[in-house]
């Protein structure tokens, strides 16, 4: 996972209430067996109207979207954050964000940014000529208008994000002191090796399973 400390640049000023999952990614497009694809695929019902804003030259290339209330509700297909990040996008601005879909945001390298509807307003006001800031060292999202609005963030979701960790990370990063734990088990409670044998773990440094 990408580290992400600060997102700046066009955004896609969309503000729709209530996406569910099924909008940003159509259930046909869950057949693949791999994340990458799914970017063509997102919003594709939206994109099948004239002069959506998806497709407006503006835009491309926009790393954040700014949606509206209640962004990813319905089924809880990891896909949605999967086709969103293929597409480029790194942030998401809403009033409300879905609580599965944030999380499945979360694990991909997305940033859910929750801000009130007065501010959403906004945004969707000038991210139609102009860029939108998001950092997360300041947690704030700016304008070049001096904008300024604050937002919250779970600390430990802030740490993984800025330091590129998802979940298969964060074991890695605790390499050091699990290899350590085992080596101990192997020395003072052998009797236990047996028993992970069983169960298929392999005790590193001791040449069995």
């Amino acid at each position: 996972m990408q580290a992400v400390t600060r997102v700046s640049g066009t955004a896609y000023p969309w503000g729709q209430k209530n996406v569910d999952t099924d909008v940003i990614i159509p259930a046909h497009w869950l057949k693949t067996v791999t994340r990458e694809g799914l970017g063509k695929g997102a919003f594709e019902t939206v994109r099948a109207q004239a002069g959506n804003v998806f497709d407006d030259p503006r835009y491309a290339g926009a790393q954040i979207l700014i949606a509206g209330d209640n962004f990813g509700c319905g089924s809880s297909r990891e896909h949605a954050a999967w086709a969103l990040a293929d597409m480029g996008i790194t942030a998401v601005i809403a009033p409300s964000f879905s609580d599965i879909f944030s999380g499945n945001a979360f694990k991909n390298g997305i940033v859910a940014v929750v801000l009130p509807q007065d501010a959403i307003d906004r945004l969707l006001a000038v991210a139609q000529d102009q860029p939108i800031t998001v950092d997360l060292e300041t947690m704030t999202v700016t304008t070049p208008y001096q904008d300024r609005f604050p937002f919250e963030l779970n600390a430990f979701r802030r740490q993984c994000l800025m330091e590129g960790l998802d979940e298969v990370g964060l074991t890695l990063a605790r390499d050091t002191q699990i290899s350590k734990y085992e080596a101990g088990v192997a020395e003072h409670r052998p009797w236990m090796i047996g028993e992970r044998a069983h169960a298929g773990i392999v005790v590193e440094g001791t040449g069995r399973t």
